[in-house]
């Protein structure tokens, strides 16, 4: 698989706004965790949305080179879901 430019740039977009999403929703700040941070969470988000939304069959589509809100909703649920692991992880040890 050859990733293209305008992959990444779409990448970085989806996982910017997912992880954004996420950090305000968890820390209830506009800012989230700032953008560096935000921009990383989404970015794991992101594949871990991708992978299970795929995995699972839901939400049709998502290799698509596009900015939708499925994109969006599957990175902000993978950044949800790799904060509560990181918590649980931390929670733990």
């Amino acid at each position: 698989m050859v990733i293209s430019f305008s992959q990444i740039i779409v990448w970085l977009i989806i996982g910017g706004l997912g992880g954004t999403l996420a950090g305000a929703l968890v820390r209830w700040q506009r800012e989230g965790f700032g953008v560096w941070t935000n921009l990383g969470i989404g970015l794991v988000g992101a594949v871990v949305g991708g992978v299970l939304f795929r995995l699972f069959g839901i939400l049709p589509g998502l290799e698509t080179i596009s900015i939708s809100l499925r994109d969006v909703v599957s990175a902000f649920t993978g950044s949800i879901l790799f904060l509560l692991g990181l918590w649980l992880w931390q929670k733990r040890g």
